[in-house]
């Protein structure tokens, strides 16, 4: 008999400390108790259950028949069955055919016999047959019962996990940095630890054990090994949730993020559009004195953010996208969805960006080839939106 004070509080321990429902723990010593009498008292091949009654703290033990007939199982003698393993009887394709489970006396019950127990007994149901109660178990039951709980609290608690944190896929967490291995860095998020891989840290940021540390939760991967939660702070979703945490109009969905450009730690492009005409969604994400932007760039490190308007006209936003640089001209070739840009000298180096990252990011954020030319006509720069590369000629630009 347990103890039924104790019975509760460790249930109630369990389900808010560990977010394990009760009675899923209450199935794990069920099941515990199943195994270690089936260990020690019952015939080979019972189907054994446990039912615990928490209001007497007492526990019942059944022995499970399910009913069949000539449908559902062979019945045969040992000398056929052994004869029938020799020989597998073969289908229209030439695949062995998988004979129907033998009969066993201590797991099955015919229909005719089911019939004098349950009336309106059928095929595929359960008879259940009360057993002698113990209480007397041996060491290695004991043990193995051990291990059916913790194994089933762990099962339950994973379950527990990945509903949570399913549920928080793609928002932002917060969490402390636990360790760091081969580049790796393992947060501690509470019931879970989440993975933070070098390629989704940001460029030249260098954290310490214990450190709180914000990340966009992008994955919650299951596997036979355990629960992974991989973060991310040089995803550009990790960009906008942050905007969205500081700007009430990108939270409640009247400022949209139509496009972003990011490379991690040094610039960023983010084309808005406002559902709401007398919003303005630039001035939205910028705020007063440009203090919700600053505090973005102040989460990533310094990272530069452009914001740009969103238009439906291509010659419109790329001009956009290339800003703060004035441009003087656009061709745009639709069947190649190649942009050919002019700008004047002055304005080259500002179109162009330090190693071509303005027009690099303008590419991926529009989605069209660039190709920037001097007002003479010559080719300076173009840039990629799906290699995200840029290609110099003759003109080296200036640093920004």
């Amino acid at each position: 008999m347990f103890d039924l004070k104790v019975m509760n509080s460790v249930l109630g321990e369990l389900e808010e400390e560990r977010g394990i429902p009760r009675d899923k723990v209450i199935e794990a010593i069920e099941a515990a108790l199943a195994t270690a009498y089936k260990k020690e008292y019952a015939k080979r091949g019972q189907i054994i259950r446990a039912k615990l009654d928490l209001n007497t703290g007492t526990t019942e033990f059944q022995q499970v028949k399910e009913v069949v007939d000539e449908s559902t199982v062979r019945f045969v003698n040992e000398e056929d069955d052994e004869e029938r393993k020799e020989e597998f009887e073969m289908d229209a394709e030439g695949n062995p055919i998988i004979p129907l489970p033998r009969f066993n006396p201590e797991q099955h019950i015919t229909l005719a016999d089911a019939k004098f127990i349950k009336r309106d007994a059928a095929v595929g149901d359960e008879l259940v047959f009360p057993l002698e109660t113990k209480d007397d178990y041996g060491r290695i039951a004991a043990q193995t019962a051990k291990q059916v709980i913790i194994q089933k609290i762990r099962e339950a608690e994973k379950v527990s996990v990945v509903a949570e944190f399913g549920k928080r896929q793609g928002e932002i967490v917060t969490g402390t940095v636990q360790r760091m291995e081969r580049g790796n860095i393992f947060i501690d998020l509470g019931r879970a630890t989440g993975i933070l891989p070098y390629d989704e840290q940001i460029p030249g940021e260098r954290y310490r054990q214990g450190e709180r540390i914000r990340a966009l939760l992008y994955q919650v991967e299951e596997s036979s090994r355990g629960i992974y939660l991989r973060l991310s702070r040089a995803n550009p979703q990790f960009l906008v949730k942050l905007f969205e945490m500081e700007a009430p109009e990108a939270a409640n969905g009247i400022v949209l993020f139509k496009a972003v450009a990011r490379e991690a730690g040094s610039r960023s492009k983010v084309a808005v559009s406002s559902s709401d005409p007398h919003v303005d969604p630039v001035g939205s994400l910028v705020g007063q004195r440009g203090v919700r932007v600053s505090t973005v760039t102040s989460e990533l490190g310094g990272e530069k953010i452009d914001i740009i308007e969103w238009s439906e006209d291509p010659k419109t936003f790329i001009e956009e996208a290339l800003s703060p640089a004035r441009i003087t001209e656009v061709d745009l070739d639709d069947a190649e969805h190649k942009a050919t840009i002019k700008v004047a000298e002055d304005q080259q180096s500002l179109a162009i960006g330090r190693g071509g990252q303005n027009v690099r990011l303008a590419a991926k954020l529009t989605g069209w080839r660039i190709d920037i030319q001097s007002s003479r006509g010559d080719k300076i720069v173009e840039g990629d939106p799906v290699a995200g590369d840029t290609e110099q000629s003759e003109v080296q630009p200036a640093a920004e």
